[in-house]
């Protein structure tokens, strides 16, 4: 197969297993996963001009503008013209969506398509190390001693906007700010739509989209207990 750099995207709404899928493709197929969440935090912890601004927005719990959070992407993928990468949680808007597409032709956006009750139970049982972005939930992916980071033992929050009142709004807004993304990269032919309840039963089938465009660095064997109807 030929080695041509791959121009990947994920859309999710918080709570629908977009980090795990990241990482398992950034395995398996060697590509750079590239999150805007990440580089914010670098950005912040260096105080960076653009993460100055970021921190200020953040702090009042308001969206980072698509402006700076396109210029802190950009930045980042001038870096790497000569690795495939998959961008996660850039481009959420049209704005940010219409930037990428002047700068680079995507191959493939992939969007996790989870049920409203899986999403909410999720979010509600979900805890943050806050300086480092690492999520854990206590139904699935539990912190080895409660409430304490596994890396660093260093504390676990529940961010206010994963709180039982919080969550139904702030999936009703990822729905609103997602869609006119989601219908742009349908009409471009682009879009792979995936949808269940367990990541593990949705994660055969992106793997074996995946294989289509580039050669797994890390072959796995999907053939055995995974079923269409599984999904």
């Amino acid at each position: 197969m030929a080695s041509k750099l791959l121009r990947a995207v994920i859309l999710g709404p918080p709570g629908s297993g977009k980090g795990t899928v990241c990482q398992r493709i950034a395995k398996n197929f060697g590509l750079q996963h590239l999150s805007s969440g990440d580089f914010l935090r670098q950005n912040i912890r260096s105080n960076t001009e653009a993460g100055v601004l970021a921190k200020q927005y953040m702090q009042q719990g308001l969206p980072v503008p698509d402006d700076l959070i396109t210029r802190v992407m950009f930045s980042e993928l001038e870096k790497r013209t000569t690795h495939s990468w998959l961008l996660d949680g850039f481009p959420r808007t049209v704005v940010q969506a219409e930037a990428l597409d002047k700068i680079c032709d995507l191959d493939l956006v992939i969007t996790l398509n989870i049920p409203f009750e899986t999403l909410k139970d999720r979010l509600n049982t979900r805890w943050v190390h806050l300086p480092s972005g690492r999520v854990y939930n206590l139904e699935f992916n539990p912190p080895q001693v409660h409430g304490i980071d596994d890396v660093t033992g260093e504390p676990l929050v529940q961010q206010e906007d994963d709180k039982p009142d919080a969550v139904v709004a702030r999936l009703r807004q990822y729905k609103d700010v997602a869609k006119p993304v989601i219908e742009r990269y349908k009409g471009k032919g682009i879009l792979h739509t995936f949808s269940g309840t367990e990541t593990n039963k949705i994660w055969p089938y992106i793997y074996t989209l995946m294989s289509t465009r580039t050669t797994p660095v890390h072959p796995e064997d999907t053939s055995q207990a995974f079923r269409p109807e599984d999904s």
